[in-house]
């Protein structure tokens, strides 16, 4: 009997040790992180600027225990900078790896055609780059679209205040990108020069893949345009400088922050440097201890990291280290991965002393924007970096 009984009891005790075991395992499960963004052509830049930033947040993270006694882990998928390769891309994260947010990238249209999708799933998707208004006002409720990044409405009213101020125009002309975010930028940027009492010379747009910009130059220039106001990403906006270069016209150029996502310095020359463009962070100057340790890190994991002039796109960094940072607080807050409770938890964040700011309730059930204008900065190129404008 008593042998029966130790047989008995050592099949429950396996049987308990499975189960124990199981559990063990699946509390070790990573949490999976999605990033949807460009990771291949002209706008390359941008999606490895955003992988470092998060990955620098999540090595952080990782080394305090991770979250929830869980490992987090970063789950990348290339979007091309396509919308419809972006959707299938978020619903991969979704249904296949089953992530429990997804960072977007820097193309408005992708973060766009993501919105409906990540809203239906109760998934949040956390904007660090890409502006469009509407990506985060989007009029869902709830809303689970929030956002560590600039906002076109008030990009705009940075841009014509620093176009009349800073560079002098009196009649700017408009060359937008004829997509969403032109769009966007069209709506924002004509409200924003209407509330300055400002006259525009005209409104120009071009296609991504067009190779000649000369011939909406010169209708801007034939209707008074004494500068530019861009909007596009990085090889667009470098053929409008390089046809204006063609045109003689040496009229200043202020632009959204779409050039600073690829090779706008090789791509426009030795005109580069001229054209001022809005970023969000800057690494040059004193940092804070969040600036000092973020740099440490990055100089310690990526071998082309020398100093702080290397660390480009210096937006995509730092939106994405903070994000990850305040996505982190907000997982730990609902002690949960599940999307409706993180949304809460964002809505119902309190103080954290970030990278970019101290932000102090970032979100609220009204506004899924964490920046505003008073976080933005004019910068410009010297070479292949990014630096402040001064003066």
């Amino acid at each position: 009997m008593s042998l029966v009984l130790s047989r008995r009891q050592a099949g429950l005790f396996a049987a308990s040790a499975l189960v124990m075991t199981g559990q063990a395992a699946q509390a070790a499960e990573p949490i999976k992180i999605g990033l949807v963004a460009a990771l291949s052509g002209q706008s390359a830049k941008s999606g490895e600027g955003i992988t470092r930033g998060i990955s620098i947040a999540i090595d952080e993270i990782n080394a305090g225990g991770g979250l929830l006694g869980r490992p987090v882990e970063l789950v990348r998928r290339d979007d091309e900078s396509n919308p419809a390769k972006g959707q299938t891309a978020a619903r991969e994260m979704i249904d296949s790896e089953k992530a429990v947010a997804i960072f977007g990238g820097i193309d408005s249209p992708v973060s766009q055609a993501i919105v409906s999708i990540v809203n239906a799933a109760k998934m949040p998707f956390m904007g660090v780059w890409a502006a469009a208004t509407n990506i985060t006002r989007n009029g869902a409720d709830p809303n689970y679209c929030f956002r560590v990044s600039a906002v076109d409405v008030l990009v705009d009213k940075r841009l014509i205040a620093h176009a009349t101020g800073v560079m002098g125009m009196k009649k700017p002309g408009l060359m937008l990108v004829n997509n969403g975010w032109g769009a966007s930028n069209n709506n924002g940027l004509e409200a924003a020069a209407k509330a300055a009492n400002l006259v525009l010379a005209g409104v120009e747009k071009f296609e991504d893949k067009d190779v000649d910009m000369t011939p909406q130059l010169q209708r801007l220039r034939d209707a008074g345009a004494d500068g530019i106001i861009l909007v596009g990403n990085a090889a667009p906006g470098a053929l409008v400088v390089k046809g204006m270069q063609r045109l003689a016209w040496t009229a200043p150029v202020v632009s959204h922050w779409g050039i600073s996502g690829g090779r706008f310095p090789e791509l426009a020359g030795s005109w580069a440097s001229k054209v001022h463009f809005i970023q969000t962070y800057s690494f040059f100057g004193k940092q804070n201890a969040v600036g000092e340790k973020v740099v440490k890190a990055l100089k310690a994991k990526y071998a082309d990291i020398k100093g702080v002039g290397d660390i480009v796109p210096p937006v995509g960094v730092a939106n994405a280290y903070d994000a990850m940072m305040l996505l982190a607080m907000a997982i730990k807050s609902a002690n949960s991965t599940d999307g409706e409770a993180i949304r809460a938890a964002l809505e119902g964040l309190g103080k954290y002393n970030g990278l970019i700011k101290s932000y102090d309730k970032p979100f609220s059930h009204a506004n899924h924007d964490a920046l505003d204008e008073n976080d933005y900065v004019m910068v410009r190129y010297n070479g292949e970096q990014i630096e402040p404008v001064t003066g």
